[in-house]
């Protein structure tokens, strides 16, 4: 089934409904004369209702998708109950979630849910990935010959490999991250699709992030250096977040919370890490200048590396180059005549 058939099947799925039994069933379309591949695909879906009923009123794929990504935390009591959405997005959603016994009893846990892999678009990831060692659905390195063999040959298999690895490099990140004191949520588990962690908001909803608030001028300085703070708690783990703003980092109580990590970028083994660390950098200075906070963007972002003993010479991926900036073009122009 190709990526534009499944897109379409995706949105038809909510017209579906399950009968007494069970059984997928459609006001006007007979489920049994779908293509296989698409029954095929419906039958999975139908295999992931169990008994776990939740608050929040799902679409019915919808549901059927949080009953297939979440159905894990439930039988291990992570949660117990799926309370709303409260984030949608391209990627992933996050619901927000009561706690079950294995957490806390009464208390709020955040579910951020990946989008099905293949409504997913990986294509364009090889810049963060590159020095990165695959991990399974336990977060442990890939070592099986036939699952390296499958992912480099982009089979069906190697692709659910390749976006379950994507979704662990976040979670362990997280870990790792909260364990040295970084301002990021604390991870409780994860599932093949899900990741559970620690919520911040309240009963009605999730923080905003920085970008949806004005902060006075002593507030924004304060936050920013704390934002500093994060920056150089991600390079002594030898981690670059790879997709940081103000979009990404949640404002609760006069506090920040760095959220989203799937794409973090190893700075050891990834040529592009110093140009990412800088990009980075300059957005979050976009935000605070706005806020009355200024800052040398560049002169930052290479105190920070150098002080961690890091080289910014590195060969750039054209990728990451905006054609349209003369720094860009001309930091290309000298490493291409230096090959």
């Amino acid at each position: 089934m190709n990526t534009k058939n499944t897109y379409n099947l995706y949105d038809e799925l909510d017209d579906f409904d399950l009968d007494e039994k069970g059984h997928a069933r459609h006001p006007h379309r007979n489920p049994k004369k779908l293509p296989r591949s698409e029954q095929e695909f419906l039958h999975k879906q139908d295999d992931s209702a169990s008994g776990f009923k939740f608050t929040y009123k799902a679409a019915r794929f919808e549901s059927w998708w949080l009953l297939d990504s979440l159905g894990g935390f439930y039988e291990h009591q992570w949660i117990s109950d799926v309370l709303r959405r409260v984030k949608g997005g391209k990627e992933a959603s996050v619901y927000q979630c009561r706690a079950g016994t294995a957490i806390l009893v009464g208390g709020l846990a955040a579910a951020k849910v990946y989008r099905p892999r293949m409504l997913r678009n990986l294509k364009n990831d090889a810049a963060y990935r590159e020095g990165r060692t695959d991990l399974d659905d336990e977060g442990r390195h890939i070592i099986r010959d036939g699952d390296l063999h499958a992912m480099r040959k982009r089979t069906a298999y190697g692709e659910e490999l390749r976006h379950t690895s994507w979704i662990a490099h976040e979670f362990t990140s997280l870990q790792a991250l909260h364990d040295a004191g970084a301002d990021v949520p604390e991870a409780y588990a994860m599932q093949k699709n899900a990741i559970l962690m620690g919520y911040v908001g309240d009963g009605v909803g999730c923080a905003p992030t920085l970008s949806e608030v004005s902060l006075d001028r002593a507030e924004a300085s304060a936050l920013f250096e704390r934002v500093l703070r994060n920056l150089d708690i991600l390079l002594a783990n030898r981690r670059v977040h790879g997709d940081l703003s103000a979009y990404n980092i949640l404002y609760w109580e006069g506090d920040i919370t760095l959220i989203d990590f799937p794409q973090v970028v190893d700075v050891d083994g990834n040529r592009n890490a110093f140009k990412i660390f800088e990009r980075d950098v300059a957005r979050v200075c976009e935000y605070f200048s706005r806020q009355g906070v200024r800052a040398d963007a560049r002169k930052l972002a290479r105190d920070l590396w150098q002080a961690h003993g890091y080289q910014t010479r590195q060969e750039v991926d054209v990728r990451l180059l905006d054609a349209d900036d003369p720094k860009d073009r001309a930091a290309w122009q000298t490493q291409e005549r230096v090959r």
